[in-house]
């Protein structure tokens, strides 16, 4: 804990790397936030095959990367070993991305991508700077396992492959209403998130109805309305 306040004490200091005023403190999340948004957009377009917004998004969080650590504004000699490690293996990863996209390798940046932001998320965690942005991103696992199900009862539509399904619906719902908890009142009365939050719930309960009632097709369009719903809850809060 205290190396990780010595950190967050450069990076409020260093306002050519926060842009922040030099009487104001700034922590760690407020000072990778943009970044982090570069990253999400980057990682959305790249999904959809837009490899030009793609790459202005990656150029912006290159530019943001060298400037939160300028080489003449090494990490202080306190700062705990993983974040230095993180800042350094994420120019690297950067570069990688931005190579990905310019060979037109959209599944090699999507996964660099997703490896970044796991590591950023995995030490906000360490750090104890847990909040419903981290919260969103750990949803795309029970996703996944929803997906899986889904399609595997798509395909085969026997009873343990329902139970599967609903089982893995039941896993997604209880995801959704814990990132639900996490949101503060601001963001809690948006409609946006209401409808993003309050739909992807009520479509994780319908998919389950619909596989206990033996309907593929309609299993099929709640696959793909939830997929939805988690992509553009990570879009825009995760």
């Amino acid at each position: 804990m205290r190396c990780t306040i010595v950190l967050l004490a450069w990076l409020a200091s260093n306002t050519l790397a926060l842009g922040a005023e030099p009487d104001r403190p700034a922590d760690l999340a407020s000072a990778m936030a943009p970044i982090m948004a570069n990253l999400r957009t980057a990682a959305s377009y790249a999904r959809t095959g837009n490899v030009a917004l793609a790459q202005i998004e990656t150029d912006e969080a290159v530019g943001r990367w060298k400037r939160l650590v300028p080489n003449a504004n090494p990490l202080p000699a306190g700062a705990p070993a993983e974040w230095t490690g993180f800042l350094d293996r994420g120019r690297d990863r950067l570069t990688m991305i931005a190579g990905a996209l310019d060979r037109g390798d959209n599944a090699a940046a999507g996964r660099e991508l997703l490896a970044l932001r796991q590591a950023f998320h995995a030490l906000r965690r360490h750090a104890g700077l847990y909040d419903l942005g981290d919260c969103i991103f750990e949803i795309a696992p029970a996703m996944e396992t929803l997906r899986v199900a889904a399609i595997k009862y798509g395909e085969q539509p026997a009873p343990a492959n329902a139970e599967e399904t609903v089982a893995a619906a039941s896993a997604f719902r209880d995801r959704l209403q814990r990132c639900h908890e996490w949101a503060n009142a601001e963001i809690a009365a948006q409609g946006e998130f209401r409808r993003l939050i309050d739909g992807a719930i009520a479509s994780s309960g319908e998919i389950a109805h619909a596989a206990m009632a033996g309907d593929g097709p309609l299993v099929h369009r709640y696959l793909v309305e939830l997929q939805s719903f988690a992509q553009l809850l990570d879009f825009r809060y995760g």
